[in-house]
């Protein structure tokens, strides 16, 4: 028996609606990666989640920004798309798009650059520029960090010494049962050498007689 056609509709559970597009993008990102592989074909896929999330496959080389590389090759796919189903041109719309996506790479690469010179700035590189201002700016960074990792660095310590110390618990409590039980299979020895008379007591016994 044939599985019933499901009603495709919007779902209204938040989680759910999260999970099932987490899911399907994975599908369609694997998809058009196969086709691409397979056919030798052209694939373009653009994603944009419901919190506005972006993700983005080419069968085109990337390189670290991969939007860089591949905006040539979406426009020259969406190009052959309007071209196919006879769309009229719209090149300042596509202009406005590209130019949209050039300044985001641009301002992507300035927050890289400021984070990697921060970065050399806290191991005590590249300071030779940096004023006064800049400079108690940074101490104050370094001093925060360091709080903070004196901070964590108390708390394991702490935990370890717990941890060090509930093993020392447990040893004890296993050496003193261990002792025990030496001591409860010595008792019924003590009690038959106990019951054993002595060699004298014996011989005293066997001249009274």
């Amino acid at each position: 028996m044939g599985r019933g056609k499901v009603e495709l509709k919007r779902i209204e559970n938040s989680a759910s609606r999260q999970v099932t597009f987490s899911k399907r993008r994975n599908g369609l990102l694997k998809k058009a990666f196969e086709l691409s592989i397979l056919c030798e074909a052209e694939v373009s896929l653009i994603i944009f989640s419901p919190t506005g999330k972006f993700y983005q496959f080419s069968s085109h080389e990337s390189v670290l920004l991969p939007l860089l590389s591949c905006l040539p090759f979406m426009e020259r796919s969406v190009a052959r798309y309007r071209s196919e189903v006879g769309l009229p041109g719209t090149n300042d719309q596509r202009s406005r798009s590209l130019e949209f996506w050039r300044c985001e790479i641009e301002e992507l690469r300035r927050t890289i650059n400021k984070t990697e010179a921060q970065l050399r700035h806290f191991i005590g590189e590249d300071i030779a520029p940096l004023g006064l201002k800049e400079l108690k700016q940074l101490e104050r960074q370094l001093k925060t960090g360091v709080e903070r990792i004196r901070s964590k660095k108390k708390r394991v310590i702490s935990e370890h010494i717990k941890l060090l110390k509930s093993e020392q618990r447990a040893l004890q409590e296993e050496n003193a049962h261990l002792q025990k039980r030496v001591k409860l299979q010595e008792l019924p020895d003590a009690n038959v050498s106990s019951r054993i008379p002595e060699p004298n007591a014996c011989n005293a016994f066997h001249q009274q007689r």
